[in-house]
């Protein structure tokens, strides 16, 4: 018999469940970000995240089950290149896009024919997964918990700083991967990789047992794959480490004039002629692909607190090395950068 894992706030769990049940919003933790939840067989609540976020309406949700049994309840089909991949990495950090049950989630998938689906490993998301099913909820659409476009969560109190009070989050602590899952079509007979995330693209390659195509034209619509996406309210720009002293060195000679800058980088950088550095902050960028994708929304949201309180100004990160392993940390940095 499975008892109650003690670390778990059992009676807020039910009361969010009770709520999503009902119709209503949760933002709560998985291992990758922190989602904000509706039922995902009620349109009309799905609706609210997108009043919530500002997010369009075409633009698809991810739908979180609590096993591969729970899938079912969204897809016509589980092609066998979803399957291999729900057996190797659920529950885990992978979303497998398949062919939608017509009369489900039509809201969820922004009106297409197919669905992404994903079984979270966080125990305080598998607990209000498990407590939503026994109200009869057989999934819950969760995109990150954030403004449409911005910085991901990965702490409770960041949620509440994109929302207020405005909605309850159920509070598991920092998240443990810290990007969004990768997203893997397998619509088409062949695997398309529409979003890297921290496994690596070799590890579901050896699952699957072929190579994974790359997003293409006829890819469907999924989460976090606009040119634009990620982006603190400072403009982010990315920078090779080799390029990083001659332009700090150009900025310096403007000074605070040119607003205060921000620097995310493997190492701290010098200040070449200036006595008064008060205009510039660092953050050190881990020099491994896993916790630089674990600190990557914090350092970002940290750096930009830090430049808006100097009255404004820009983020340089240091590029990422080409290596395949950092593919999602530098798919966020790509479309942070964006504008």
């Amino acid at each position: 018999m499975n008892r109650p894992d003690p670390s778990i706030d059992q009676p807020a769990v039910r009361e969010a469940a009770q709520r999503l049940a009902l119709g209503g919003l949760v933002a709560f933790p998985t291992e990758t970000v922190y989602g904000l939840g509706a039922r995902a067989d009620d349109d009309a609540a799905v609706a609210q995240i997108f009043a919530a976020k500002g997010r369009p309406a075409d633009h698809p949700l991810i739908v979180h089950v609590l096993d591969e049994a729970g899938a079912s309840a969204f897809a016509i089909d589980i092609p066998d290149v979803a399957q291999r991949l729900m057996t190797a990495f659920w529950p885990g950090p992978v979303t497998v896009i398949v062919p939608r049950r017509p009369e489900v989630a039509t809201a969820c998938a922004g009106g297409q024919a197919s669905i992404g689906l994903r079984c979270p490993s966080h125990p305080v998301a598998r607990a209000l997964l498990k407590s939503c099913r026994e109200l009869g909820v057989p999934g819950v659409a969760a995109p990150s918990a954030n403004r449409f476009g911005r910085v991901s969560p990965t702490r409770a109190d960041h949620v509440r700083a994109e929302f207020g009070e405005a909605i309850p989050v159920l509070d598991g602590g920092v998240c443990q991967e810290g990007i969004e899952s990768a997203i893997v079509d397998c619509t088409r007979g062949v695997p398309v990789l529409l979003r890297p995330g921290t496994l690596a693209r070799a590890a579901l390659e050896a699952v699957l047992g072929q190579a994974l195509l790359d997003r293409d034209a006829a890819a469907p619509r999924a989460s976090g794959t606009l040119a634009s996406h990620y982006a603190p309210s400072s403009p982010v720009r990315l920078m090779r480490a080799d390029a990083l002293p001659d332009a700090l060195a150009e900025r310096v000679q403007h000074g605070p004039t040119g607003g205060a800058l921000a620097l995310y980088s493997a190492e701290r950088p010098q200040i070449p002629g200036s006595t008064d550095a008060s205009w510039v902050v660092w953050r050190r960028m881990p020099a491994d692909p896993i916790t630089a994708a674990h600190d990557l929304f914090a350092g970002l949201r940290e750096l930009d607190d830090q430049v808006q309180a100097l009255g404004g100004g820009v983020i340089w990160v240091e590029a990422p090395p080409a290596d395949p392993t950092w593919d999602g940390v530098r798919d966020r940095l790509l479309r942070a950068a964006a504008d």
